[in-house]
């Protein structure tokens, strides 16, 4: 079982589910504080007892040996007796605490410091603010005045000042001035003597429109400096102070004085109601897409209205120019918002049929792709005829991106059935291939997750391990944050498969990537979905998943007679599998059937047993879930066994 330790305030201990560890007394703690601060080396005894206590008693090493005994019963309750210990080890004269850096608080902190000063802005702001929510307290609360706790205290504080500083600096670089102005009042007040605190608020008011408490801020930095530390401003106040009297252009984020300048130049060039206004304003959603959460969602609301727009003017090969400019990467088979990819696939086909017969091959690709990646999650033919003649044209064209947007409108048609993980795999290896060849980061980012999904269905996890790991080099290159969501749910999915136990910890965990991201069509039902194959496969009570992140969302037809299962109400169950829908053509169908599978042997429902077997006989082989890229539920051919001893 895993076990978590925190320093950033009192000594602290999780295992599970974050279940507080009972660490007693705090000689306990003392003992554990010291271990840490060690960073798993050893700690003689006779330095233990000499940090513990300024005059050690007579019994002090049979006291530290208690404490040490106490402490691994607490960390490992499981242990065996007379077995040895995992975490806190006995080595030569001494002791050690034997556990990973992602296990303690300070130790994760401080890697996340270090990397989000290379990150890009957006992802050094997410970074940053998740690490210092770590912070319960002062560092080693328990412990203000130990000598042996004093340098690992004074470099904390240093860093989360650092943390507190560069998330400020991550969101003025996005243009989210008014947003830190708070935080950074704060951090001035209890650090005053960091110039680089008081060059961050001025900076912040400055860019909120706020000239004279700016100058009134470095005022106040420079009288304080002169007072309390007897110093002049450094040469960085003293340049600010000067910019922001000129007025000096070159104090706004350097991305907001290109596109100021170039938005004026553009509204100067163009007339209101300028055709190539309507294609740019595709371009500018198309960027904001990739963002996520907010930037997603207003992308979304805004596509359709220049889709609208352009179908009033009455031009087909316009309107098929913005509707196919729309090639955002699409990597998950459920759409966010169902009415309005309906009217985008409704738009589509009604411009495909008004377009001339010499139009040009291009823009009709790229209306079949739209039409593809929109009516994903359906069982129709229609949709996948159009992608397949997609690519085709594609081909035919040899154009790159084209032929990278049809390619993904062939991915979310390839859940037609179960057991079509090989075909998506070929699909992820040619969008790898061609957008690496052409410079299209996006979707060489598709690919590899892709090609993630498709590895750990055929339960080559740690060959989607390099998958994930590639796409996440891309997405801190090219600014994209939503990689992070699929990327941290399949590492919570390799931690489950290697550990059971941690899974529920790992998934929900994962979950928290979610709440920003702007992806209802992903997120709605996911963590209880994945919860629930994990109790279902390890026969462990599920009933307390029905309020879990918001409910069973789609997934409830599946989900809800395994609820009346362990209420052990079977009869109730049996009447909710009576008429179950087979699931949606998408990422979780095999983890579906699997549901239905397990409910249909418990009540003995023969008719949904044979419909499930037949479903799942084509992935035997697989890993069921997997192909999510974000939970398992099991092999798929033990599942088809267990029917087949069912049925008889």
């Amino acid at each position: 079982m895993r076990v978590d330790f925190g320093v950033l305030g009192p000594v602290a201990a999780w295992s599970g589910e974050h279940d507080p560890v009972a660490l007693r007394g705090p000689r306990h703690r003392a003992v554990l504080a010291r271990l840490i601060v060690a960073r798993t080396r050893m700690v003689p005894l006779d330095v233990l007892i000499d940090d513990l206590w300024p005059v050690p008693p007579e019994n002090a090493a049979a006291s530290i040996r208690t404490f040490v005994a106490d402490l691994r019963r607490a960390l490992e309750p499981d242990r065996p007796p007379r077995t040895p210990a995992k975490l806190l080890v006995t080595e030569g004269p001494g002791y050690a605490l034997r556990t990973g850096r992602d296990t303690v608080d300070a130790w994760r902190f401080e890697d996340a410091v270090t990397t989000a000063v290379k990150s890009a802005p957006a992802i050094a702001a997410e970074q940053l603010e998740r690490a210092l929510t770590w912070w319960r307290g002062p560092a080693y609360a328990d412990f203000p005045d130990e000598p042996w706790t004093g340098p690992d205290r004074t470099r904390l504080n240093e860093l989360r000042s650092q943390a507190v500083e560069g998330l400020a600096e991550a969101r003025l670089d996005l243009g989210q001035a008014a947003a830190v102005l708070g935080d950074l009042d704060t951090h001035t007040a209890e650090h005053p003597w960091r110039e680089n605190a008081w060059r961050l608020l001025a900076l912040a008011l400055y860019r909120d429109g706020r000239q004279a408490e700016a100058l009134a801020v470095l005022r106040r930095a420079r009288a304080m400096l002169a007072d309390q530390l007897g110093l002049d401003p450094g040469p960085e106040l003293a340049r600010l102070e000067e910019g922001i009297l000129r007025h000096d252009s070159g104090l706004r984020p350097l991305a907001g004085q290109v596109w100021s300048a170039a938005t004026t130049a553009f509204d100067r060039a163009l007339a209101a109601d300028a055709r190539l206004r309507l294609e740019s304003t595709v371009g500018i959603l198309r960027g904001l897409a990739v963002t996520g959460g907010e930037g997603l969602q207003t992308a979304r609301e805004h596509r359709l209205a220049a889709v609208a727009a352009a179908e009033q003017l009455g031009d087909p090969e316009l309107t098929a120019r913005v509707i196919g400019a729309y090639d955002v990467p699409a990597v998950w088979s459920r759409v966010d918002d169902p009415d309005q990819a309906a009217r985008i696939v409704s738009a589509a086909r009604r411009t495909l049929v008004a377009l001339p017969a010499d139009a040009p091959v291009g823009p009709r690709a790229r209306l079949l792709a739209t039409i593809a990646v929109e009516s994903r999650g359906v069982r129709e033919p229609q949709p996948a005829e159009s992608a397949r003649e997609s690519v085709a044209l594609a081909r035919d064209l040899q154009d790159p991106g084209v032929l990278v947007f049809a390619l993904n409108g062939l991915f979310m048609q390839s859940f037609g059935r179960c057991g079509l993980a090989p075909v998506r795999d070929g699909i992820g290896a040619e969008l790898i291939e061609v957008s690496a060849r052409h410079g299209l980061p996006t979707y060489e980012v598709l690919g590899h997750l892709v090609r993630l999904q498709a590895r750990s269905a055929l339960g080559d996890l740690p060959g989607a391990a390099r998958y994930a790991d590639a796409a996440d080099a891309l997405a801190e290159r090219h600014d994209l944050p939503l990689v992070r969501v699929f990327t941290t749910w399949f590492r919570a999915l390799r931690q489950a498969a290697d550990d059971p136990d941690e899974a529920e910890h790992a998934y929900r965990t994962a979950a928290a990537t979610l709440t920003d991201a702007g992806m209802p069509g992903l997120s709605v039902g996911l963590l209880p979905l994945a919860l629930l194959c994990v109790r279902v496969t390890h026969g462990r009570p599920v009933g307390d998943l029905v309020d879990v992140g918001g409910g069973w969302g789609p997934y409830a037809p599946w989900a809800y007679p395994h609820v009346l299962l362990g209420q052990e109400e079977p009869e109730r169950a049996r009447a909710a599998l009576r008429g179950l829908p087979d699931p949606p053509a998408d990422h979780v169908q095999e983890a579906l059937w699997c549901l239905a599978a397990r409910a249909a042997i418990a009540v003995r429902d023969e008719e949904l047993m044979r419909r499930a077997y037949a479903a799942l006989l084509p992935a035997d082989g697989e890993i069921a879930g997997a192909g999510t890229g974000l939970f398992g539920f099991g092999p798929i051919s033990a599942e088809l066994n267990a029917l087949v001893a069912a049925i008889g």
